[in-house]
C-alpha cells in the first residue's frame, strides 16, 4: 500500500472490503477490492481479474492494476463517484423520465455491445453492477463486477443456437442451484426475501440482491431453466430489468400485494408476465423495445444490435453516444499484462506464515 492512500471503507461482502484510496503520485482516487490470500483466490477471481483486464471502454470501470500485500490481493479499479445506480433510483424518490432513462440506457447497452465484441458475457447485470461517475457535466454509467463473467467462443454461441449440447462446461451460473429447485416448484411457499422499503409508494426493493432470490429478479428464463444458453442474450433480459426499473422504480415481475413470494416471480420470469402499472404512462416506442427484450425465448428476443437501431433507442440521439471515443493512451488503462496479472494471483494463492 505505499502507492496509495486509505481514504475510507466503500463495502464489505464475501470477498473480501473495498476501499477508497488515493493514488499518493498522480493524486487520482481509486476503488481498491481486497481478498484474502489463500484458497479465496480462486478460478473464478482470475477470471474476474483477467476478463475485466481485456477491457477498455468509457462505459466500464476501468481496470488498472493488481498488486499484493503480506495477506491480500489488491484489485486497483476507477472510482465512480456517483455510486451504484440502485441508489441513485431510490434516492431520487420517483422514477425516471423516458429522456432521463434513455441517456443512461443508451450508455449500458453500448458498454455491454463492446462487452460481447469482445466475446465476453457479463451474465450478472443488475443495478448494484452499474455505476455512475459524476466527473463531468452528465453522469457516465460504468460497467462493473466480472465475477460471473465468462469468455465465449462465437462458434459454440452458433451451435447453442441450434440446439447443439456442449455439456456443462458451456456457461452456467454460479449459485442458481436452489433456484432450479424453485423453478421445478413455482407455486409454492418461498422463503420470504429479506426487501427494503423504497418509502415513495412503489414496489418494494431487494435489499440482498446478490442472493439466489435476489439475483432471479435479473436473470433470464433461460438460466433459470438450466442447461446451455447463450450469455449474451441472457444479458439482454437483464438490460430489459434495468430499463423497467429506471422507468416504473419497481421490479418488472414482484406482485405489488405477494412480494415475498419468490415462486411466483420466478413463475412470471418464465413467462415473461410483466405488467406496466396504471400510474406509469410510457410512449408506445419504449412499450414496443421492452417487450422485444422481455421474450422468453432467446431465439425471439432483440439482439443488442438490434436495439442500437430501435426507433425509441435512436430518438433524440446525439452522435457523441453513439461512438465514444477510445483514447489508446488513457492513463486509466492497466499497465499490466494478462500474464503479469495471472502471476501475481498464482503468488496470491499462497498465504504467507504469520
Amino acid at each position: 500500500m505505499e502507492k496509495y492512500e486509505f481514504i475510507k471503507e466503500l463495502g464489505a461482502g464475501s470477498f473480501g472490503v473495498a476501499n477508497l484510496c488515493r493514488d499518493k503520485k498522480r493524486g487520482e482516487l481509486v476503488a481498491i477490492k481486497f481478498i484474502e490470500r489463500g484458497p479465496t483466490i480462486d478460478e473464478n477471481v482470475e477470471r474476474e481479474i483477467v476478463n475485466h483486464r481485456l477491457l477498455q471502454h468509457p462505459n466500464v470501470i476501468y481496470f488498472k492494476e493488481v498488486f499484493l500485500t503480506p495477506t491480500h490481493l489488491g484489485l486497483v479499479m476507477e472510482y465512480a463517484s456517483g455510486g451504484e445506480l440502485f441508489e441513485k433510483i431510490r434516492n431520487q424518490r420517483r422514477p425516471f423520465t423516458e429522456d432521463e432513462a434513455r441517456y443512461l440506457f443508451r450508455q449500458l447497452i453500448l458498454g455491454v455491445q463492446y462487452i460481447h465484441s469482445m466475446d465476453i458475457c457479463h451474465r450478472d447485470l443488475k443495478l448494484d453492477n452499474i455505476l455512475l461517475d459524476n466527473g463531468s457535466k452528465s453522469p457516465r454509467l460504468k460497467i462493473c463486477d466480472f465475477g460471473y463473467s465468462k469468455r465465449v467462443n462465437p462458434r459454440e454461441l452458433k451451435q447453442i443456437a441450434r440446439g447443439r449440447n456442449f455439456g456443462s462446461g458451456f456457461p452456467k451460473r454460479r449459485g442458481y442451484r436452489d433456484l432450479k429447485q424453485k423453478c421445478n416448484s413455482v407455486g409454492s411457499n418461498s422463503a420470504s426475501q429479506s426487501k427494503i422499503n423504497n418509502n415513495f409508494g412503489f414496489y418494494k426493493f431487494h435489499s440482498k440482491p446478490n442472493t439466489n432470490v435476489g439475483s432471479a429478479t435479473y436473470t433470464a428464463p433461460e438460466v433459470l431453466r438450466g442447461g446451455e444458453y447463450d450469455g449474451k442474450m441472457a444479458d439482454v433480459w437483464s438490460c430489459a430489468v434495468t430499463l423497467y426499473v429506471m422507468l416504473v422504480a419497481a421490479y418488472p415481475f414482484d406482485d405489488s400485494e405477494d412480494s415475498e413470494n419468490s415462486g411466483k416471480t420466478i413463475k412470471r420470469i418464465m413467462s415473461g408476465d410483466y405488467k406496466i402499472p396504471d400510474h406509469i404512462h410510457l410512449s408506445e416506442g419504449c412499450q414496443h423495445l421492452l417487450s422485444r427484450m422481455f421474450i422468453p425465448d432467446p431465439s425471439m428476443r432483440i439482439s443488442i444490435k438490434k436495439i442500437t437501431t430501435h426507433s425509441w433507442f435512436s430518438n433524440n440521439l446525439q452522435s457523441k453516444q453513439t461512438e465514444p471515443t477510445l483514447e489508446l493512451d488513457n492513463p486509466n488503462f492497466s499497465h499490466q499484462s494478462v500474464k503479469e496479472i495471472r502471476n501475481i494471483v498464482i503468488e496470491a494463492r499462497n498465504q504467507l506464515a504469520p
